[in-house]
């Protein structure tokens, strides 16, 4: 079944069920404009036989970045280079989308040390700042620039945008609770709280017509006490179906509870484990007309078509086998392979490692691959782990170092 087309309610068409979901790149230049080598790796994964590709954290605002390498799409983007991306994404018949993201209080203090957000609840993490609360002019501006760079997306190629409203960045704290303490109208209720979600939303479908395609990432869970949970995420996801989304992709956690960038080592009992968010997308799914998109985990042929048929998801969303393998989706697709690289069950449980260490493999691994051409596995998990944190460190510094210039 993954290999059916499937039209989604704005009329595009995907060629089949398979998804390269956002990862963070970060290969933008100082500049956060695309470079050569990402616009290569988005090219051989246009090729590699996806029906659709999306962005990793394409931020509206260059202050409030989730990490120095990301490409940004905003009144300052190098338009050229972004059609390029584009352009690239769909050389092989794949259409491609921008994830649009406002970092809010998930933004390293080395870029901004004040991000806005929407209260002054801070991260309980190192490396990030007291965060601002921003004011009712400052949500209204914010909701505009998620229009304008859904325009600029538009404009440059793409064939539609994703709003991320998950993993703790601002629209996403703008749902819980627990960080939302706001008393106004941004704030208490949940359809206060979901009013900067579904107002950007509502913004961007108005700025694009109704022929582009505009998803949202939503988490099914924050996974925190007196966060956001599964029965705000139903009501919410209904709200977003209102205000024209095609569809919805289910994740879960943020950077404290980082649910969504777990895995299950070869040594542990979950090892056959799939499809982390697939029980929560179900009854998310039947709240709504729209199709859903479930993301972290799948691996095997059988397992995405067994979510499929079970009614709980009809997209299957998958990040880290394109790492390894950029064309695995042709290959699952004829038959050539019956899972997608699962490198990480390999690793030792996440309990024995160093808080990141395997996220931040892969991200070292993503590097080496749009600047390669290929990865490199062969490099051990702890060296990818640190070659990744002084990588980052190195960006930041070039990217505030050229914008004093």
């Amino acid at each position: 079944m993954i290999e059916k087309p499937i039209t989604l309610p704005c009329g595009a068409v995907l060629k089949n069920r398979i998804i390269k979901s956002a990862m963070s790149e970060a290969l933008a230049d100082d500049y956060n404009n695309p470079t050569s080598s990402q616009i290569a790796l988005y090219r051989r994964w246009g090729q590699g036989g996806a029906a659709l590709l999306i962005t990793g954290n394409t931020p509206i605002d260059r202050w409030h970045l989730e990490h120095a390498g990301n490409f940004v799409l905003d009144g300052a983007t190098d338009r050229d280079s972004a059609a390029r991306l584009a352009e690239a994404s769909k050389s092989g018949g794949a259409l491609v989308l921008a994830q649009l993201s406002h970092a809010g209080r998930q933004t390293p203090k080395a870029i901004n040390s004040k991000p806005l957000s929407i209260s002054n609840v801070r991260l309980s993490l190192p490396g990030f700042g007291a965060p601002k609360a921003a004011t009712e002019e400052e949500l209204l501006a914010i909701i505009q620039q998620f229009a304008k760079s859904a325009k600029i997306a538009k404009e440059c190629g793409f064939d539609g945008i994703q709003i991320h409203s998950a993993h703790g960045y601002l629209l996403s704290s703008a749902l819980s609770a627990r960080i939302n303490t706001r008393v106004d109208q941004w704030g208490g209720s949940l359809a206060n709280r979901s009013r900067l979600a579904v107002e950007a939303v509502r913004a961007v479908r108005e700025s694009i017509g109704d022929d582009f395609i505009v998803a949202v990432k939503l988490n099914s869970s924050d996974f925190q006490k007196g966060g956001f949970d599964q029965a705000d995420s139903i009501q919410v996801a209904q709200k977003f179906e209102a205000a024209g989304v095609d569809f919805i992709e289910v994740s879960g956690g943020n950077f404290e509870v980082p649910i969504a960038y777990q895995y299950s080592s070869i040594s542990e009992s979950t090892k056959a484990r799939e499809a982390y968010f697939l029980v929560y997308a179900a009854d998310i799914k039947a709240a709504l007309r729209i199709p859903v998109m479930v993301t972290g985990g799948f691996r095997s042929k059988a397992v995405m078509n067994q979510a499929i048929a079970s009614g709980a998801t009809d997209l299957i969303g998958i990040g880290r086998p394109f790492i390894i393998d950029p064309v695995f989706p042709s290959k699952l697709l004829s038959g050539e392979i019956d899972a997608a690289p699962a490198v990480e069950r390999t690793f030792p449980p996440e309990d024995d490692l160093p808080r990141g260490t395997v996220l931040n493999w892969f991200c070292h691994q993503l590097a080496v691959q749009g600047e390669s051409g290929s990865a490199d596995p062969s490099v051990p998990l702890l060296e990818g782990h640190e070659r990744y944190l002084l990588r980052t460190g190195m960006l930041s510094k070039k990217m505030l170092d050229a914008r004093k210039l």
